[in-house]
Parts: C-alpha cells; structure tokens; sequence
C-alpha cells in the first residue's frame, strides 16, 4: 500500500506539471481543447491525492511499521481517533495534508466556476496547479511520507503525549486549511493583475472563498487557544509564540481584506491596497508553514530543523518577486474611481482599521524574527517576550475593537453632526453608565476600565442596528423572534458581521478580564492541608499513582470549595508516556464558570506525599469560547447562500402559438 501512495504522489506531480503546461499553452493558443485538458488535469490531481491521503490513513491504522513516518508518529496503544490523526501529527503528513486539501479546493473551484469568470479561470488554474506542484516536489523528493524502513518494526514510538488530546482532531487540520485555502483569492487576484481585468470582478468571484479561507483560519486560531490553554498547563492561551504569531498574522490581514474590498465594490476605491492585502495574506500563510516546518524560530509547537527550510524559503521569494511585480507592473491601471470626501465616512473609518490592522502585522512580525535578527547581526538569538507584544499590540487591539463600533455606523461619503448624535448619542451614554457602575464595583485599573468602556459602547452600537430593524417588522406585526430572524435574512452579509463583531467583543472582554484580574499562587501541601485563592479554598487529599495501558500516572484528589460551599473535586496529574518518559504530560484540572476559571496544575511531588501546584484563577475566560462561537456562527451566516428568486412562468408570443418560460 505504501508503494502505492508513492506511486499516486508521482502521477499527481507529473499531472500537476502537465495542467500548469497545458492552462498555459491553451492561454497563449487560445485553443478550448487544451484549457479544457487543463481543468482534467486538475480534477485528475485532486483524485490522485485524494488516493495518496487514504493510502497514508491505511498504513496508521493497519500499523503497517514498515513505513518511517507511520512508525515514527503511531503505536498499537493509540486509539483509533488519535491513530488517524497521526496522519497529520508530523511535517511529511501536514505537507500530505495541506497538498491534499488544496488539490480537492482546487478541483472543486474548477467545478464551481466551469461556467463562470471564464476569462480568469485558466489562470487561476495554472497559479493554483503551480502552487500544488510545489509541494508535490517536496512530497516526492525532500519528504516523503510513504518512505521505507529497512525492517518492520513490532511497535511505533507512538505520538507525542501532548498531541493525545482531543484538541489534536480539530486544531491543526482546520489551521493548515486556513492556510490552504488563501490560495484560492491569491489566485484569483494574480489572474486579475496579469490579464489586466483589474474592476470588482474578481473581488465578486472571491467574496464566499475570502470569507470561507478567514472564517477556517479564525477557526484554527481559536482551536490553537482552547488547546494551548487545557493541554500546555501555563495558564494562559495565548503565549506570543512565534507559531503562534504566524498564524495570527494572515487572519489579520484576512481581515483587512474583508473589509478593505467593500470600499471597491462600493465605491471603486482601494484597488491597489486590496491586491496588496491578498497577495501579503496568502504569502504570509506560506510563512507560516515555513516556520512550523524549518524549526528557524523556537517554538513549542514547530518541528525540529529540517532540510524543508531553504524551500519553503526559496518558494516564498518567488512567490513574493512574481505576485508583487505584477502589483508594480500595472500600478498606473489601478486607480481609484473616487477619492476620500470626509474623515468622517465609512470608508475612511475602514482604511484607518486597516492601518492597524497592518500595524499590528508589523509589529508582531518584528518581534517574532527579532531572534534572526540578533543573530546575524550579533551572533546571538535575543528574543522578545509577551509584554513587548502586550505593550505595542494591546492599545492597537483595543483601537481596533473601536472602530468595529464607529465604522459600520458611518454613512458612505460624509456624516452630518445629526447623523453622529443618532448614532452613537445611546451607546456612548450605555457604555458611561456601565463605566461608573464597574467603578463603583471597585473595578478601577484604569486601562481595564477604558478598555471595558470601549467594549460596551461597540456592544450597544452593534445590538442597536439590530433593535432598530427588529422594531421596524415588530411594527408590521412580526412577534420579536421573527422578527430578528428575518432581520439578518434580509442583510446576510451585513448582520453577519455584526454578529462576527459581537464575537469579536465578548473575545476582547474576555482578554481583559483574564490578564488584569488572574490570580495566581505557587503553593506546596501536604495530605489534608488547605489553601485559598480568590473565592476558592483547596483541600489536598492524597498523591496517588498508577499504571495503565502505555502510560503512569500521577495525581492527586483536591476539594474544591467555592464561597465556602462544596463545589466537587478536581485531579491534576502528570502522565509518563512509553517512549517519552522525561517528557512527562500535564493533565489540567479545569473548573470553569461564566464569572471565572479555577485552573490548577501537579507541578511536582516529594516520598513524603507532599504536591506542589501552581493555581489560577482566571476571570471571564468562558467567555472568550463563547465569543468565538459567536463569531464563527456570524461568519457561517455571512457565507450561508442566499435564496434564488422565483421562478415565475411568463408567456410570451411565438408566431401564432405562445411559448411558456421561466424568469
């Protein structure tokens, strides 16, 4: 079966080169046989690949050893769950994964488009075959999943104790299709630029594959947050990491984009600035491959160094010198059709949440190669940590979340002071209230307190559009509920992202609450001692420890009072895995609550039965899950398809007769 696999990763390279061949003979010869041959080829390389992923899933779960990478990432230990997700669980199989995707992204844009933006698809098929042939050369040549031990090993090493977690099925295949699936508006937007159709049109063509490539990347992001938060043990869920930062990177410029390509379709401005954010998002996806996969930056999420490196590299500069001398090379055809009347407008208020957008972007992409830096000029890796990015991102962040209240509020072109009092006079009065009412509460660090002002007013601004048009079909006898359902069928796009903006909002109200008010306490018990943090009292029972199939373990029983009320037991723990005894694995003991998260971790134990712990108390991050199912419930509703209109049968004459159409 593995020779199979190879043999698939070969014929998909070789078809692969010959769809870039024949898109790009049939462009110049303007010959229908050869495009057409070239969209098979496509479809061809989707089926290939489709074959070479199954094949690779075959071997992990038959535990056919004789294969390297299935020996290396699997054992007969693992459940079948964890067993499948080895599949992705290593860099030859996220490579697998990640070509694998595109190639089947690929095959079905062709399908949905073989009657539409005709003029475009051919080279949108090229670029993306010319992407997909990229990693088939790796695939193939530099890091071959399918490759063979000279024996069959009994048994696999197993995965790594902190990928045997439910996190591992859901985190790092929707991240690597986040990224994959910015290939498609890149390759559309270079179609744009090197046929000179440089309008909306393309901007139409991509709106749902925008939408859809930000909404899994978000996804993945918040996946890798939940993840770090339960399985890592630090207490947090988001460290800075340079991974980390990889991956938000292309989501905020995502997000830019997202905006930024209303302005064209309304009034035909910002062509230059959204190709740029297209062509930055997608090659900075690239870079985010590349940092998981050449280990150039520490992380614990990246893998060791390897050979990958100077690829991935070399792939990201051509990709860089090709997209963005087209950029250069039509520049004087891109014009705007208008230019900015007012600072007081949407579109000025969506270029100003671009620009820091992009500031952020800087910033973090600055910090994260701060290392490389160092060392080329000095010899030495210097690192920054989380408060340089708190300090410089953190007043941006908090700016941003603003604008998401102003900007949708703006009227296109110019806003009237009657217009600014309508609409920000009744959140501006909530959002003090609120204030003073948090003060007298004895909230009062200052910059929790602005930031808490700033989400309260984006809170009342969004919830008022929608009383607005809930009250307008309220009056037309629509009850409440159906009312507010209707509502967001009339606008999907609109109300969407204002669903996706309270996402956004209940996220950052979580942030804050977590990083001004965690409590944190590093204490050593002993059997039945107690200690107290915040409004929770910590009871240790006793260190036990014991065996199970491929794993030690050692925990301990705690109970947990809560306002000096029984509030059940909690049992963190360390797991000593085979193959990976001097990598213990922590096991978090998690209470959550709407107001807080009790959070504690086994951080070392003595023969006498003495534990040591680190706990936590961290406020409000139930809300931050709660927030980014919101957001990915507004996304969905944005991409949801809209109704097609009726038919309705028209009869129009035809000679003496009447023919019956449809319109």
């Amino acid at each position: 079966m593995a020779d199979l696999g190879s043999v698939a990763l070969l014929l998909a390279a070789a078809v692969t080169i010959y769809g870039i061949l024949a898109n790009v003979l049939g462009i110049l010869r303007r010959d229908p046989a050869l495009l057409a041959s070239g969209r098979h080829a496509a479809w061809s390389t989707a089926i290939l690949m489709a074959i070479a992923a199954a094949v690779l899933v075959y071997s992990f779960v038959t535990h056919d050893f004789s294969v390297r990478y299935v020996a290396a990432h699997s054992s007969r230990e693992m459940s079948l769950p964890l067993t499948i997700a080895s599949f992705y669980s290593g860099q030859e199989g996220s490579l697998l994964y990640w070509a694998t995707g595109l190639a089947i992204y690929l095959g079905i844009v062709v399908l949905q488009n073989r009657r539409a933006n005709l003029s475009l698809m051919p080279y949108v098929t090229a670029i993306l075959l010319a992407i997909e042939a990229f990693f088939l050369l790796m695939l193939n040549f530099v890091s071959n999943p399918f490759e063979r031990l000279p024996f069959t090993a009994p048994n696999g090493l197993g995965l790594n104790p902190l990928l045997e977690d439910p996190g591992m099925l859901l985190h790092p295949p929707v991240l690597l299709a986040g990224y994959m699936s910015w290939s498609v508006p890149f390759a559309f937007a270079m179609a744009a630029l090197i046929t000179g159709q440089l309008g909306s049109e393309w901007i139409r063509a991509t709106r749902k594959y925008s939408l859809f490539a930000w909404a899994v990347l978000g996804a993945g992001n918040l996946l890798g947050m939940w993840w770090a938060y339960h399985v890592l043990g630090w207490g947090g869920y988001w460290g800075w990491d340079p991974v980390e930062n990889a991956a938000l990177m292309p989501w905020l410029v995502g997000t830019a984009y997202v905006h930024s390509v209303m302005i064209q379709e309304r009034r035909g401005m910002l062509k230059v600035w959204n190709l740029a954010l297209v062509i930055i998002t997608f090659n900075l996806s690239i870079f985010g491959t590349f940092v998981v996969r050449s280990g150039i930056l520490s992380s614990v999420h990246s893998f060791a160094e390897s050979p990958l490196g100077i690829y991935f590299f070399s792939f990201l500069a051509l990709s860089l010198v090709f997209s963005l001398g087209w950029l250069f090379y039509r520049m004087p055809e891109l014009r705007g059709e208008h230019e900015f009347e007012s600072a007081l407008s949407r579109e000025a208020s969506f270029l100003v949440n671009n620009l820091i957008l992009l500031g952020i972007v800087v910033a973090t992409f600055w910090g994260s190669i701060f290392p490389l830096v160092t060392e080329a000029l000095q010899g030495v890796k210097l690192t920054v940590g989380p408060p340089f990015f708190e300090r410089v991102d953190g007043p941006l962040f908090l700016a941003l979340v603003a604008l998401m209240g102003i900007g949708p509020l703006m009227p296109w072109r110019r806003a009237s002071p009657r217009t600014l009092r309508r609409n920000f006079g009744i959140p501006l009065v909530i959002a003090a209230s609120v204030t003073i009412l948090l003060l007298a509460a004895g909230i009062r660090q200052a910059p929790a307190d602005v930031a808490l002002f700033v989400c309260t007013f984006v809170l009342a601004t969004t919830l008022q559009e929608f009383v607005w048009g809930v009250r307008v079909r309220m009056r037309a006898g629509q009850n409440p509920a159906l009312a507010l359902v209707n509502v967001i069928r009339s606008n999907r796009r609109r109300y969407g992202g204002y669903i996706v903006h309270i996402g956004i909002v209940l996220i950052a109200i979580a942030v804050v609450g977590s990083h001004f008010y965690q409590l944190e306490k590093n204490v050593v018990l002993r059997p039945g001692a107690s200690t107290t943090i915040g409004r929770y009292t910590l009871t240790m029972g006793h260190l036990q420890e014991g065996s199970f199939p491929g794993y030690r373990k050692v925990w301990v029983d705690l109970a947990i009072q809560q306002d000096g009320h029984p509030a059940g037991r909690l049992e963190p723990a360390k797991e000593f895995h085979v193959n990976f005894e001097t990598e213990p694995n922590t096991k978090v003991a998690l209470r959550s609550t709407p107001l807080d998260d009790l959070y504690i971790v086994l951080a070392g134990w003595q023969p006498d039965g003495s534990a040591s712990f680190f706990i936590f108390v961290n406020p409000l991050v139930f809300w931050l899950w709660i927030g980014g199912a919101v957001l990915l419930a507004g996304a969905l509703i944005t991409l949801w398809p809209d109704r097609e209109p009726a038919r309705v049968p028209v009869l129009r004459p035809v000679g003496e007769g009447v023919r019956v159409e449809a319109i």
